[in-house]
């Protein structure tokens, strides 16, 4: 366990309520400000009133959910999963990793993350007992690379697992068939498992979003991570979900089981059939999150920033230092009063806290109108 998270609070709980007390635009915790589909709505609504889910689900989640997930993977990746044995469903992606990182690590045991990385992937590899060995992807032209030397030097005798997140957050970067297939390829060579977050999986506006267990050798050793949240703006249903062999899942299953035990009755229902809604769907939600990228990222422009335009995700990255700042705590703390808008410091995802400090996280999951509204006080900076 480590100080940077034991005993506070997220840098979301804080950057929230600071919205709320000043009544600001909050573009820092990245929730949509419009609910999904109606008709996968409904199905939550008929799930309730039929009675299916009101009480305990099965503990791997609905048949009908798991089936689905499985459909889902072998629709738009090519992956077979028996969804009896290989699908488990979660209370959301966090509690995924949690149980995923619970299950699979011990004392002792090293884990390679992207840096920056998400808050909880830090925690969960704490309360496993490992050691977090961050690799850090740095911008440069306009985006955030991965330096593929650096990853392989950061494997030891000691690594037990390489914990990716595709496309990323909070960089926006979708990492490239190249670039995976040196991971799998290093993967395979030091015999080591992949756990792959990919929550964002249809959030991919430049690129493709190719999942490591596609890639050979790498459907043995990886566990995927998925969640409605997202894709169907539904993200106070909290239903994610992990994919991998039996043995793999079966770990996970066994942490995951002093967790939440069960989750989302009702809502494990709806997004069986949410994720059964037509093509149309999906790319209907990444052409209106692309339109709102370009939105925003061009009042941010406007307003001073250097920005780095996501390939994915839906959430922007910005440098503040042409603002003449370089603090991104402080910047961030003082921008509701300085213009309305909240952000979050990139810093609070990193191991090198230097590495981030300069930077800005800034969510476009919101209605047009509000992000017009927030690139005009923005504009304010300039």
């Amino acid at each position: 366990m480590t100080k940077e998270w034991l005993g506070g609070t997220t840098i979301f709980a804080e950057m929230s309520a600071l919205a709320v007390r000043t009544g600001a635009i909050n573009l820092g915790q990245g929730f949509p400000d419009t609910d999904g589909p109606e008709s996968v709505r409904e199905a939550a609504v008929r799930a309730l009133r039929d009675g299916r889910g009101n009480q305990y689900p099965p503990g791997p989640g609905v048949p009908e959910l798991r089936a689905a997930i499985s459909d889902h993977q072998q629709r738009f990746h090519g992956l077979s999963y028996d969804p009896g044995t290989e699908v488990l469903v979660t209370a959301g992606a966090t509690e995924a990793i949690a149980a995923a990182l619970l299950a699979l690590v011990g004392t002792g045991d090293e884990v390679i993350a992207l840096e920056p990385y998400y808050d909880s992937y830090a925690a969960c590899i704490g309360m496993a007992g490992g050691t977090r060995v961050p690799v850090t992807l740095r911008p440069r032209d306009g985006a955030y690379h991965l330096d593929l030397d650096e990853l392989r030097a950061a494997v030891t005798g000691r690594t037990r697992l390489i914990l990716l997140n595709t496309p990323h957050n909070p960089t926006g970067t979708v990492l490239g068939r190249e670039e995976l297939t040196a991971i799998a390829e290093l993967a395979v060579e030091r015999d080591l498992l992949v756990v792959t977050d990919e929550v964002y999986e249809h959030l991919v506006f430049d690129g493709e979003h190719i999942p490591i267990a596609t890639l050979p050798g790498m459907r043995e050793r990886t566990l995927t991570i998925g969640s409605a949240g997202k894709t169907f703006s539904f993200t106070g249903w909290k239903v994610g979900w992990v994919t991998g062999t039996p043995e793999l899942v079966t770990a996970v299953r066994s942490a995951k089981q002093f967790l939440t035990y069960v989750a989302s009755g009702p809502f494990q229902y709806a997004i069986a059939e949410a994720l059964r809604l037509p093509d149309s769907y999906f790319e209907g939600v990444r052409a209106d999150l692309r339109a709102k990228r370009d939105v925003l990222s061009a009042g941010l422009t406007a307003a001073g920033f250097d920005v780095y335009r996501p390939a994915g995700t839906y959430f922007v990255t910005t440098d503040i230092r042409p603002l003449g700042e370089t603090d991104g705590f402080a910047f961030c703390r003082g921008l509701p009063a300085r213009c309305g808008v909240v952000a979050v410091p990139n810093a609070v995802f990193y191991d090198h806290h230097e590495e981030g400090a300069p930077f800005v996280r800034f969510a476009f999951c919101k209605r047009t109108d509000v992000l017009v509204e927030a690139a005009a006080r923005l504009k304010t900076l300039a």
